[in-house]
């Protein structure tokens, strides 16, 4: 007898949402009418996932007689680009790569994997996520086509040294692609952003999962803002944060160039990381940093203190001179700002 062939699964259906994403990202109107027709559903459908692209924080412009436009072209993440643009010298050590259109958090779905070998890493990337996430829990703001929300997860043999100041190494290996892509002003604020004139560029997340006496995984997001929409930048002032994109330095970057370029930069500081922790990468951090020399407020659990940064010590912690001296802060412990 022979035996019957496999059924063949049926492709997942796109979210009409997504699908006009990329009918519109490259800036040019289109009637209604053709997209209700390119995608097989109604003009009132599509109206729908405009108005959910809207939410999303996208500024879809609309017209009568033109209908619908982004009111700046996006390039969408693409899986197959994104890999062309990782160094080659990198690659080998890729297990999986992944692009999505939707995810709760890039950070918190890599740490739930338990099966990465040692050496090896995952990245995932996607246009939005619904509890994208900062340190301390603050609410990090993209819509889609206008930031990178990349996260890599790396499995070391054993807890490396120094992991406490893997954010700030990581803040070395972004600042390194985007001085390539040509932006000067970029500088690292302690622990984990990168800023422009006070504006927040990049925000980096690390989070740690490891064994007693076992492996480590770490797991690295990073947050960079490309095109901040008008909508999505008057969200992100009312929370308290100047947020500056590269579009606002003058850099039109092809994001899957940029993602592939930051993926690259990351597996080789995760390398380099392992054999020499800090040490590799404090002098270019000490030389961009963005607070030296400059008074703070160091907000903790109970108390505020005011001082003048006065740089890093070895193992990554934040100097400050006080009144009663310096005074030293771990990253997990306190957050900072400018005094004003």
């Amino acid at each position: 007898m022979t035996a019957a062939p496999a059924a063949r699964a049926r492709p997942a259906r796109v979210p009409l949402s997504r699908a006009l994403f990329a009918a519109l990202a490259d800036g040019h109107w289109r009637t209604g009418t053709d997209l209700a027709n390119r995608h097989g559903v109604t003009r009132a459908a599509v109206w729908k996932a405009v108005r959910s692209l809207r939410a999303l924080g996208l500024t879809v412009d609309a017209h009568a007689s033109q209908g619908y436009r982004l009111a700046h072209a996006i390039a969408p993440l693409d899986a197959r680009a994104i890999q062309t643009a990782i160094d080659s010298a990198q690659r080998p050590a890729i297990r999986r790569g992944e692009v999505l259109w939707s995810v709760a958090s890039t950070n918190a779905n890599l740490l739930r994997r338990t099966d990465l070998p040692v050496g090896r890493c995952d990245y995932l990337l996607a246009e939005y996520q619904t509890a994208g996430r900062g340190r301390q829990a603050r609410r990090w703001h993209a819509a889609p086509g206008d930031a990178i929300c990349l996260s890599l997860a790396w499995n070391y043999p054993a807890l490396p040294r120094d992991a406490g100041a893997l954010s700030l190494a990581a803040g070395v290996a972004v600042l390194r692609v985007l001085r390539r892509l040509g932006t000067a002003g970029p500088q690292l604020k302690w622990p984990n952003d990168l800023v422009v004139d006070g504006g927040k560029l990049c925000g980096i997340l690390t989070e740690l999962r490891a064994e007693a006496g076992g492996t480590a995984q770490v797991v690295i997001g990073v947050g960079l803002n490309v095109a901040v929409s008008r909508a999505l930048r008057t969200q992100i002032v009312a929370s308290g944060t100047q947020p500056v994109s590269l579009s606002d330095l003058g850099l039109r970057a092809d994001r899957n160039a940029v993602a592939g370029a930051l993926i690259g930069e990351l597996i080789q500081a995760l390398r380099v990381f392992e054999r020499s922790g800090l040490q590799s990468f404090a002098d270019e951090w000490s030389r961009a940093d963005a607070l030296l020399d400059r008074p703070v407020d160091v907000h903790g659990a109970t108390r505020t203190m005011t001082g003048i940064a006065a740089g890093i010590d070895a193992d990554g912690a934040l100097r400050v001179r006080t009144a009663q001296g310096v005074q030293r802060f771990v990253s997990g412990d306190v957050s900072v700002r400018v005094h004003p």
